[in-house]
């Protein structure tokens, strides 16, 4: 059998088992928010956006925002993911306007603005792409306890894969953590959860 997609089958089982992995983490974390009262979950960034400008936290006071991690060039579960966050905002209508979706790249070599520009076009005019540099984005990755690593020895050049955790963020307009869904929840789901929590917080 060819060897890059044996390495893709492989990538997407470290992805599955990296999201369940990062969901318990969550899960941890959040009792400990709870025990503390304070938020474990977000924080301060400083990346670029898709045009080339420099965005941070601030920018998007005021709106949800609804985040997921990931790379452009992932097999499966980003394009899955952001699709089901696409079409999930579709379903809420004029209230989409009060949501901000993102999406973060964790692979900032291949990353670019352009690339992200291009990418992010396939998920509909709301989708906003931030990359950065290398600790940027390890910054804004250890404040939302995202994980991601280069998978597998084959791992040099440009052509490898990358394992991440596979949760959608959502964050209030004051840009606390508000919830978080796994890579299971399809889009009726995921419209169904941001419904309720747009209906309690008018």
């Amino acid at each position: 059998m060819p060897r890059r997609p044996v390495l893709i089958f492989a990538a997407i089982i470290l992805l599955i088992a990296a999201g369940f992995g990062s969901y318990a983490y969550m899960n941890r974390a959040l009792h400990q928010q709870q025990g503390s009262g304070v938020a474990l979950v977000g924080g301060p960034f400083s990346l670029v956006d898709q045009d080339g400008r420099r965005v941070t936290e601030k920018d998007f006071l005021g709106k949800y925002m609804l985040v997921f991690f990931g790379y452009t060039y992932c097999p499966d579960i980003c394009p899955t993911e952001l699709q089901v966050m696409s079409a999930a905002l579709d379903q809420l209508g004029l209230e989409a306007d009060r949501i901000q979706p993102i999406f973060v790249s964790i692979d900032p070599a291949r990353d670019t603005p352009e690339v992200l520009k291009a990418y992010v076009a396939n998920f509909g005019p709301r989708l906003i792409g931030l990359t950065g540099s290398p600790e940027e984005v390890a910054a804004i990755a250890k404040a939302y306890r995202a994980y991601y690593a280069k998978a597998g020895n084959g791992s040099t050049g440009t052509d490898y894969l990358m394992d991440h955790s596979s949760i959608i963020y959502l964050m209030g307009p004051d840009g606390r953590f508000v919830k978080h869904m796994p890579y299971t929840t399809d889009a009726a789901k995921l419209a169904t959860e941001l419904k309720e929590t747009l209906r309690t917080n008018p």
